[in-house]
């Protein structure tokens, strides 16, 4: 009972410890939160992080299998950013409109500009700092993964552009619709 004297013991530690953790993780969501509104900036930083990481691989001339399965794991986070959130082709899932009658429905992405950035970066840091660990180099002669790769990305775009020109989406807002109005006819009368 003697080391139990004041209070000072493993279990006081480790509070201390869960909520300095917790005091952490809620100062970096509330920066993360404040930086939703500034999405140009987000992207700048996420390049920066990009040309770092780039400039690692190219100083160290390695890590080409880490680079691979970054690009595989952006791929599938491009995917889900063009993709909408219910799929059309999946019975009983609302319609995307068709014609100009039909009601106007916003494309909702099923993974949201936010979570994208979010999760690229994340992806980026996690690269870079696999590229100070020798055991993720593993030798490999990278132009076949550079071609590997190309077929994947020109494969899997091919299919989503014809997914979107089949159900008639566009995964981009070009600002907002505009009302046009009736189209005047020009009446022609020969007098």
């Amino acid at each position: 009972m003697a080391g139990v004297v004041g209070g000072e013991g493993p279990s006081s530690a480790a509070t201390s410890l869960h909520q300095r953790r917790h005091e952490m993780s809620k100062l970096f969501q509330y920066y993360l939160d404040k930086s939703t509104p500034h999405a140009v900036y987000r992207w700048i930083g996420t390049f920066i992080l990009l040309s770092l990481y780039a400039l690692r691989c190219y100083y160290v001339k390695g890590f080409y299998i880490v680079t691979y399965g970054l690009g595989i794991y952006l791929l599938n986070l491009l995917i889900g950013f063009l993709s909408p959130l219910v799929d059309p082709e999946v019975e009983g899932g609302p319609m995307l409109p068709t014609k100009g009658s039909d009601e106007f429905k916003p494309f909702i992405r099923r993974l949201p500009e936010f979570k994208f950035w979010y999760a690229i970066t994340k992806a980026f840091c996690v690269a870079f700092v696999m590229t100070f660990f020798s055991m993720f180099d593993v030798p490999v002669f990278w132009p076949i993964l550079l071609f590997y790769w190309l077929v994947l990305f020109v494969l899997t775009m091919k299919r989503q552009i014809a997914h979107m020109i089949k159900y008639k989406y566009l995964p981009f807002n070009i600002g907002k619709q505009k009302y046009k109005g009736k189209k005047p006819t020009a009446s022609h009368s020969d007098d």
